[in-house]
């Protein structure tokens, strides 16, 4: 626990103008972002005597050891910078929303030659217009499909269109009049656009004008006694009319307007919004967030509307924003709320009418989802400590481990061996901080000697993070004293210290290698994003029995961490093994502790067995034209289609390769030595007949 005087800026360093703070740890991470119209005034509420502060803020300030800052020119520069901040480097102790679910919305890829009406979920991607969100998925499709009949746009998927396209037949919707079939030629990519067009207009809440052209086509129809016709678009009115009810009318005047209400209490607050367009309810979801700084209603409020609003345009952000308590500076969030949109957004308290009555259901609703949470969450919450002082008894530790990592070992008959790394906190899996590894050091079968080498790179990644960041003042981290006991003939730990591989949730852009130097590198400046190995867990547990667990201990032992609890879980027995004990220790078969002991077993061995086997499926997928450089996957089945194979591949002339579309003569040459060097010794022989056995390999070889 540090002591905020430690850290504390001296009188007159800090300027009194608008800017954003962060505090950060020990350790250099980023565990607060606050802003201010003058940051003197309120970075001195954090240094005053911590019997006046609040208990989340005391624990907040004596986590932190730094503080910095940066001054803007406005209070909305404030804003959007405190935004950014908050989005790269997560901090601990600032409200964070998020999603108890997956919002499911309707979106029309306008991007595309012939749109496409669509289910969509997760990150909204440039050119596609949303409506939602929507409750369900289903209720998505039952709208779609009852204005088809109006609007008969395009749904299938790319490889439907090119299937139909290259056949010449239209889909079964084509087929019945729900869909105008593009892909055949029916209607040119402007018709088409033009219903894409009219389909959004529809869906924003414009539906007076088609109801009532079609009303007017029908009774022309019914006067020149074309009563097909005119019962055919009698119908489509009747389907419009049906999907308008699906979307009641809550606000006469046609209003474009978000509602958000919270309900909170000491320790949480659930968020409900619902999107009001042309009056009617378009979409509704909710938050529920732990409150890990103090902050009131207004905080929330502009919490949510920086969730809400941080990464919308244009319409997205609606005219009007409705709120149970105005933010601390309203003026401030109304102008980056009008620059978000490009035009005036009113942000507002309702006092009375429709809107009012309005915002009491979104307030129910928010209550009603704060009470379900906190109903599901006591049993949970309730589970899993349990389950975290059951092992920390059985185990022995001073305290229940709330970080644990687990390490397996996976191959296939000594190939493709690699190792995963899972991480659960607070009982929970950390999917962020899973990592993968390759088995470098040596070839072949050996899981304890595997165990000993990945548990030594992940500690070792530790141990340098700790010196980059100051922490370990002693100087480098410590090498690895002689072995007391055999150790299998091989390469030292330093030597096989490969490079460990991303985990599933690597962002985009980010290395799927990790390099790990043998020489020490300069410091970087520390950013203070979360590190991929700069956290140690409580309790390392190993997925196998005594070996791995002697393998797993001697790794830390040689690295000298001794503050990390180690214990293996073996399959058979369910036997939990410590350092240096020759008897297990027995978990009850009801033991909240055994069953979370399985489960991170369980993920380490999934996560692990998942990657051998991608592994394994790359490795045989594999072709001698891997090996060229800058030769793309577009441009491999290009010249496997148009020689046939890569036997006849080989078989050509550097002329004739160049011959293919967009393989130039430097190419060509890359890819005659790439074959020539891939090219077996002698051809292939049946012993049982004695007959030789023509390559005709379709670009992959075994």
């Amino acid at each position: 626990m540090a002591d905020p005087s430690s850290y504390r800026p001296k009188p007159g360093q800090i300027p009194d103008s608008p800017g954003v703070y962060k505090f950060r740890d020990e350790h250099r991470r980023v565990i607060y972002v606050g802003k201010a119209k003058s940051l003197r005034q309120r970075l001195a509420n954090y240094f005053q005597d911590l019997s006046g502060l609040h208990p989340r803020t005391r624990t907040m300030v004596t986590t932190a050891a730094s503080v910095e800052w940066t001054v803007v020119s406005t209070e909305v520069e404030a804003l959007q910078l405190e935004y950014s901040w908050i989005k790269e480097f997560d901090p601990r102790f600032n409200v964070k929303y998020r999603d108890d679910k997956s919002y499911p919305y309707l979106a029309v890829t306008l991007n595309e030659e012939f749109p496409r009406v669509q289910v969509m979920r997760g990150a909204k991607k440039k050119g596609v217009r949303y409506f939602g969100p929507y409750g369900h998925a289903w209720a998505i499709r039952e709208t779609v499909d009852l204005m088809l009949r109006v609007f008969p746009v395009r749904t299938c998927s790319a490889g439907v269109f090119k299937n139909a396209a290259r056949s010449g037949r239209p889909c079964l919707l084509g087929y019945i009049g729900k869909c105008s079939a593009p892909c055949v030629g029916r209607v040119t990519p402007e018709e088409h656009r033009e219903l894409a067009d009219d389909f959004c207009d529809f869906m924003a809440g414009r539906t007076g004008t088609y109801i009532r052209r079609l009303e007017k086509d029908m009774m022309a129809a019914a006067e020149e006694m074309e009563y097909e016709r005119a019962a055919r678009l009698r119908d489509d009115v009747e389907a419009l009319k049906r999907a308008m009810e699906k979307s009641a009318v809550v606000l006469a005047d046609a209003t474009d307007a978000d509602l958000i209400a919270v309900a909170e209490d000491e320790l949480e607050a659930a968020v409900q919004i619902f999107h009001v367009r042309g009056g009617r309810v378009r979409g509704q979801r909710g938050w529920v967030t732990d409150k890990v700084e103090n902050v009131d209603t207004s905080g929330l409020v502009e919490h949510a509307l920086q969730q809400l609003y941080g990464e919308e345009t244009g319409d997205s952000v609606p005219k009007e924003v409705l709120v149970p308590a105005l933010p601390e500076d309203p003026e401030a969030v109304s102008q980056w709320l009008a620059g978000r949109r490009g035009s005036h957004v009113s942000l507002r308290i309702p006092q009375r009418g429709d809107k009012k009555d309005l915002m009491a259901t979104v307030q129910r609703n928010a209550q009603q989802a704060l009470g379900l949470h906190k109903t599901k969450r006591a049993s949970d919450l309730t589970t899993r400590s349990r389950a975290l002082e059951e092992i920390a008894e059985a185990l022995g530790l001073d305290t229940a481990p709330l970080r644990i990592e687990c390490f397996d070992i996976s191959h296939l008959q000594g190939d493709d061996v690699v190792a995963s790394m899972v991480v659960f906190e607070d009982g929970l899996a950390r999917k962020g901080e899973y990592r993968r590894f390759q088995i470098k050091g040596f070839e072949g079968q050996d899981d304890v000697r595997s165990m000993h080498e990945v548990i030594s790179r992940r500690f070792r990644r530790y141990l340098q993070e700790k010196e980059r960041t100051g922490e370990w003042e002693e100087g480098p981290a410590p090498t690895a004293p002689a072995p007391t006991g055999p150790v299998p003939a091989g390469p030292s730990a330093a030597e096989s210290a490969g490079p460990a591989e991303s985990a599933e949730s690597a962002g985009p852009g980010e290395s799927s290698e990790l390099a790990e130097p043998a020489e020490p590198t300069e410091p970087r400046e520390d950013d203070g994003r979360p590190k991929r190995f700069a956290y140690p867990p409580q309790l390392l547990v190993v997925d196998g029995g005594q070996p791995q667990v002697a393998a797993a201990k001697r790794a830390l032992d040689e690295l000298g961490i001794d503050d990390i609890a180690v214990c293996g879980l073996a399959k058979r027995l369910e036997e939990v093994w410590l350092p240096d004990d020759d008897d297990p220790v027995v978990l009850p078969r009801s033991s909240e502790g055994l069953y979370l002991l399985q489960r991170v077993r369980d993920e380490a061995h999934r996560f692990a067995i998942t990657y051998q086997r991608a592994k394994r499926a790359k490795r045989i997928r594999s072709s001698p034209l891997d090996a060229v450089t800058g030769l793309g996957e577009t441009r491999k089945q290009a010249l496997i289609k148009h020689f046939g194979s890569v036997k006849k591949l080989r078989q050509a002339t550097i002329d004739e390769i160049c011959e293919v579309p967009g393989i130039g003569r430097r190419t060509a040459e890359s890819v005659a030595v790439a074959l020539a060097a891939a090219a077996p010794a002698t051809p292939a022989v049946n012993t049982a007949t004695g007959e030789i056995i023509e390559e005709d390999d379709g670009g992959s070889t075994t």
